[in-house]
């Protein structure tokens, strides 16, 4: 079996980067954001901030915490039986457990992992929605407590520490797929 990458960490760590990274590959992606723009969509209700909070909350609360997991696990299945998979967007301990369940050794988390004041200093300096100092500590704040997303961040199976440049942070990405071929 192909095997599934759940790439995680907290915002502004580079998580995003990193999945361009698998999809410039040939990597085959599962965004599980996807999944409340697509509902939104669905219902004819506008995308933004609100509404997708509104139905990703919702969800967590029909389905409980592995949410995205229980709705994503046929796509992800079915992907992968064609072609490795990056996951972009897990976030809690209970989506972690149902795919793990899953996919068993065929799932690997790789955790991105930088230093706060840089964290800060990215989002603050991001072109697409910008945040600011307090709304990163808020932010991480509920999603440490309200989405269980240190745990996934804290049972990864390998860690880059994002701290550098882009350049820095590919040549790390190259060392994890010579560590993940070997697995």
């Amino acid at each position: 079996m192909n095997k599934a990458v759940a790439v995680v960490g907290m915002c502004g760590s580079g998580k995003s980067v990193l999945c361009s990274y698998f999809t410039n590959m040939g990597w085959d992606s599962v965004y599980f954001g996807g999944v409340a723009v697509s509902q939104l969509k669905k219902n004819g209700t506008p995308v933004n901030e609100v509404n997708e909070r509104a139905i990703r909350e919702r969800l967590r609360r029909d389905l409980g915490m592995g949410a995205f997991a229980i709705i994503l696990k046929d796509e992800i299945l079915d992907k992968l039986s064609r072609s490795n998979v990056v996951l972009d967007g897990l976030y809690s301990w209970s989506e972690y457990v149902i795919l793990k369940e899953l996919l068993g050794d065929n799932l690997v988390v790789l955790a991105v992992v930088t230093n706060g004041g840089i964290r800060k200093q990215r989002l603050k300096n991001r072109p697409v929605r910008p945040l600011t100092e307090d709304m990163v500590d808020s932010r991480d704040v509920a999603e440490i407590e309200n989405l269980e997303k240190g745990g996934p961040i804290a049972k990864a199976d390998y860690y880059i520490m994002n701290n550098g440049t882009e350049q820095q942070l590919k040549s790390q990405f190259e060392e994890f797929m010579k560590w993940l071929n070997n697995l």
